[in-house]
C-alpha cells in the first residue's frame, strides 16, 4: 500500500469515527500533539493543540446535530483534503449549510494537523455562537 492510499484510509476512518460518534476510535487516529485550525469567532474557532482538545472540538460539533456529507477525497503529498458539506439546524431555527475543505496532515499513520477552510465563515460563527452552546449539549 502506498503512503497516499494509507493516508486516504486514515481519512476514511476519521470520517467513520466521527459519523459513529466513536471517540475512542477517533482518538486512536490523532497524534497526541495534533493542531487544528478553524477560522471565525464561534465556539469551535481558533487553533487548538492536543488530542484532548481535538476530541472536545469534535464533540462540540457533533453535539450541534451536524450532518456531514463527503463530496471528495483529495490525496496529496503529505496528507488528504476532504471536500465536505455540513448542514444542521439548531432548535432556535439557526441553520448551517456550508462547504468546507478539511485538510488532514498525516504523519506516521496518524493525523498530526487539521486545517479547516470554510465557504461561509460568518454563518459558521453564528451557528456555533456561545449563546447556542447549551442547546447543543442537551
Amino acid at each position: 500500500m502506498t503512503s497516499n492510499s494509507a493516508d486516504a484510509t486514515v481519512a476514511e476512518r476519521f470520517l467513520a469515527a466521527f459519523g459513529a460518534r466513536d471517540w475512542d476510535a477517533l482518538r486512536a487516529l490523532l497524534a497526541p500533539d495534533i493542531t487544528w485550525s478553524m477560522p471565525g469567532s464561534g465556539t469551535i474557532s481558533g487553533t487548538i493543540h492536543g488530542s484532548d482538545a481535538a476530541i472536545a472540538r469534535v464533540q462540540e460539533i457533533a453535539g450541534r446535530g451536524l450532518h456531514t456529507e463527503l463530496l471528495h477525497v483529495l490525496v496529496g503529498q503529505h496528507g488528504v483534503a476532504l471536500s465536505l458539506r455540513n448542514t444542521a439546524q439548531a432548535p432556535d431555527g439557526r441553520r448551517l449549510d456550508e462547504h468546507l475543505a478539511t485538510v488532514l496532515t498525516i504523519r506516521e499513520g496518524r493525523i498530526a494537523a487539521i486545517d479547516s477552510y470554510l465557504s461561509d465563515v460568518a454563518q459558521m460563527s453564528a451557528f456555533f455562537s456561545p449563546e447556542g452552546r447549551a442547546e447543543g449539549r442537551r
